[in-house]
Formats: C-alpha cells, structure tokens, sequence
C-alpha cells in the first residue's frame, strides 16, 4: 500500500478516537518515516507504508496521545521532549508567554525567571529562548518532570541558564522578575477525553472538588517571589477567572485577567 492511501484508511480508522484524525495519521506517518510532516508530503505519498506504521496507529486507536506515540511537541518557537509522567504542552500555555512578552515590552526584559510545576520546562524554556540574557530555575515535585526538563534544557542548549530543583509553590526563597505556573486546576469529579484521561499524570491536573486547591496554597506564596517591577503569570482553567482572581486578590496582589486565542480566561496577570 502506498503512503497515499495509508494516510486515508489510517484517518478512517482514527475518526473516532481523534478530533483531528488526518493530522493524526500524518504524524504518524511522518515519525515512521523519521522526517518531520511537510518533508514527507513534499516528498510526495506513492512510497511503501513504513513498516512501523501499523504499531504506531495501534496505539493511537487505543486513545495514546501522540506527542507521547511520536515523543515531542512543539511550544512557541521550541520543540520539547515529552513522555508518560509529564504534561503534554498545550497551546493555550503559550498566553502566560505572550503576558510576560507585553510586560516587559520596550525593556531589557526579564533578568531572572522561576517556572513553578515545570514538567517539561515549557514554560521555563520558552521564556529563556525569548530573552537570551536571562537565567532561569524550574521547580517540580516529579522527578520524572525535573529529569524531562533538564534533558529538555540540554537539547535546546539552554542547561547553562537553567536549572531544574525539587520542590513546590514555595519556589527557592528568591525573588524572579518573572514568575510562570501553570498548576494543575481541573475538578476532582470533570470527565477528560481519553487521551488525556488515560494518560496523562493526574497531579498535574486535578485540583480538588472545585479545581482551586492549589491557588489556595499558591496564593499566599507567590507574592514573596515576584521582585520589583516584576510579574508573575499563572494559568486558569477557562471557568476560573473571577474564582482564582479572587484569592490572589485576597492575598494583596494587583490582578489581570488574559485570556487565550479563543477568548477564553486563560491567565491571571499578578503585580505586587
């Protein structure tokens, strides 16, 4: 069978355990090749199927996400590692970049930077790549995140900027110009598509009955850690901006709401 019509039947196969079964199959495909997407369909789609395709979808008809299946995902302009144990990066993440962008908009930028539940380093990562003269600490609970983040640091030649240590809400002690957290904030009792149910680490996301137990604890730490002139930037689910915006208001700090590309609440902005 050729690449052409492998793609078809693969798309087939996964319309009802993706939203996006072309894109899907793909990527798929692409990684069985071991060439990035647009080289494979540049090259054009008569060659013979790969033969580690059909394993490749297997695992994604059983609802296996495809950054784990292929191992990265691309997040502003890096492309990360990815695997069981650690967040999938979402696009939506990107909003706390683009906030932290406008802040420091027409300065240096930011000199120093915390990312809080790093997991991969996304954020950590991105916001390094964006300004290149600053320095930067990942903390993370996991030491399955902490080892993804590092090596995700080193690929990216970036492990001389940052450094990745265990640890929570509380950060290190220090003040950041710029604080990044994305913590987990999804309702006990919500029901997640599978992919993301199945396989993904639970204590990056749930956050209690109402999906607000760790702006509880964040919320009377984070202030501490944002230096003067600074600004920390936290993610929210897109039903939590006026809850979450509420406790870091209770704890004395200026807040702004961001919301996404979609327009939904998606970061709180927070100034001492």
């Amino acid at each position: 069978m050729t690449i052409r019509k492998a793609l078809h039947a693969a798309a087939a196969e996964l319309a009802d355990a993706s939203d996006t079964p072309r894109l899907d199959a793909e990527l798929l495909m692409a990684h069985a090749l071991g060439v990035d997407r647009g080289s494979m369909l540049l090259a054009g789609l008569d060659c013979p199927v790969p033969a580690g395709f059909a394993g490749l979808l297997a695992r994604r008809r059983r609802s296996e996400p495809i950054a784990y299946i292929v191992g990265v995902r691309d997040f502003w302009t890096i492309t990360l590692a990815v695997g069981p144990g650690v967040l999938i990066p979402r696009p939506d993440s990107e909003t706390l970049i683009d906030a932290a962008v406008d802040h420091f908009r027409g300065t240096a930028g930011p000199r120093t930077v915390i990312d809080l539940g790093t997991g991969s380093g996304a954020l950590l990562l991105a916001a390094l790549s964006e300004w290149p003269e600053a320095r930067g600490v990942g903390i993370d609970a996991s030491r399955t995140a902490l080892a993804t983040a590092a090596g995700n640091a080193a690929r990216l030649g970036l492990a001389g900027r940052a450094g990745m240590l265990p640890g929570g809400w509380e950060g290190t002690g220090e003040m950041f110009d710029l604080v990044l957290c994305n913590p987990p904030y999804i309702a006990d009792d919500a029901v997640l598509a599978p992919d993301v149910a199945l396989y993904e680490p639970g204590s990056a996301l749930f956050a209690g009955a109402d999906g607000l137990d760790d702006y509880r604890r964040i919320a009377p730490v984070i202030g501490r850690q944002i230096a003067p002139g600074g600004v920390a930037c936290i993610e929210i689910g897109s039903s939590q901006g006026q809850s979450a915006a509420a406790l870091f208001a209770a704890a004395g700090l200026q807040v702004a709401l961001r919301r996404d590309l979609a327009g939904r609440d998606r970061c709180l902005v927070l100034r001492r």
